[in-house]
C-alpha cells in the first residue's frame, strides 16, 4: 500500500531526523586495555614519556589495534608494574556500560616474576633458580588464582556486553636451541618456561569461569623465543636496562600480539 503523497514529505523528515540523531560511529564501540607491562612499551624502547612509570608507548600492541581501528573509542588503562589487586583498583574504574572489547593481560607481577629473573640470571646453582621459580609457580595457583576471579568478576560487572580476551604470557626459551653455553642453563631456560605454563593454566581455568576467551601466547610466539632461529620477538637480558629485558620486542607486539588479538576480536564488530 502506497503512502498517500501529502505523508512523504512528512516520513522523509522524521527518516533524516533518525539519521541525524545517531552519532555517526555509534557502531564502532569502545575498546578498554587493561594490564601490566606487557601490555605498555617496554621492550620496545619507545615511550610517550619515559619519565611516566606506566611505560606507555605507540608500539603496544593495544595501541597498534586502536591505530589500526580509528573509529573505535580507546581507553589505555594498563600501566607497567600493575598486579590484578592494582588493575581492579585503579584500571576496572575506567571501564563503562558502553565498553565493547576489552583486553586485560595480568599476572606476572603477582608471582614476582622480576624478582625470579634476578634470581635466576646471578645465581650460580641451577637450584636457586628452580626453587625461586617454583615458589612463584605456588602463588599463581593460590594468592594469584583467587585475585584472578576477583578482577575478572569485577570486569563482567563493569562491562557487562563487552567481548573480554584475557592475554596470555610467552615462553621465553627454546630449549637446546642457538644460545650456545653463555647465559642461562638450559635448566634455568626450562624452569621459566614452567613458569609461563603455570600462568597459562591458572590464567585461562578463571578466563574460562568467567565466560572470557583466552589468548594464549605461547603457540603465538614459540617458534620466535629466546635461542630459536626465528626472528626474535621478546628481548633478551639488557643489564644496564633490567627493566626492558624479556618483554615483547616491536615485532613481538606488532606481529605477535596484534594478529592474535585481532584475531580473538573478530566477529565482534566489522574492525581491523
Amino acid at each position: 500500500m502506497r503512502a498517500p503523497r501529502a505523508l512523504i514529505p512528512v516520513l522523509l523528515a522524521l527518516l533524516a531526523s533518525t539519521l541525524l540523531a545517531a552519532p555517526a560511529n555509534a557502531a564502532a564501540g569502545k575498546y578498554v586495555a587493561l594490564g601490566d607491562s606487557y601490555t605498555t612499551g617496554p621492550g620496545t624502547r619507545t615511550y610517550d614519556n619515559p619519565n611516566d612509570p606506566c611505560r606507555r608507548g605507540p608500539l603496544s600492541y593495544p595501541r597498534l589495534w586502536a591505530a589500526a581501528n580509528p573509529g573505535t573509542a580507546f581507553v589505555e588503562a594498563a600501566c607497567s608494574g600493575a598486579e590484578t589487586t592494582e588493575v581492579l583498583a585503579n584500571q576496572v574504574p575506567l571501564l563503562t556500560p558502553d565498553t565493547t572489547l576489552v583486553s586485560v593481560q595480568v599476572g606476572g607481577n603477582d608471582i614476582g616474576f622480576t624478582d625470579v629473573l634476578v634470581t635466576c640470571i646471578l645465581t650460580l646453582d641451577d637450584r636457586d633458580c628452580v626453587n625461586r621459580v617454583e615458589q612463584a609457580k605456588q602463588i599463581a595457583s593460590t594468592t594469584m588464582s583467587a585475585n584472578l576471579t576477583r578482577l575478572y568478576a569485577a570486569v563482567r560487572a563493569a562491562a557487562p556486553s563487552a567481548k573480554v580476551v584475557v592475554v596470555g604470557y610467552p615462553r621465553l626459551y627454546t630449549i637446546g636451541g642457538n644460545c650456545g653455553i653463555f647465559g642461562l642453563s638450559d635448566t634455568e631456560r626450562a624452569s621459566l618456561n614452567s613458569a609461563a605454563d603455570t600462568l597459562a593454566t591458572v590464567i585461562s581455568a578463571r578466563a574460562a569461569e568467567a565466560g572470557f576467551t583466552f589468548l594464549d601466547a605461547r603457540p603465538v610466539f614459540n617458534a620466535h623465543t629466546l635461542c630459536s632461529t626465528g626472528t626474535k620477538w621478546v628481548t633478551s637480558l639488557e643489564w644496564d636496562k633490567i627493566n626492558e629485558s624479556y618483554h615483547p620486542n616491536p615485532a613481538g607486539h606488532r606481529d605477535g600480539y596484534l594478529p592474535a588479538l585481532r584475531q580473538a576480536f573478530a566477529g565482534v564488530t566489522a574492525l581491523a
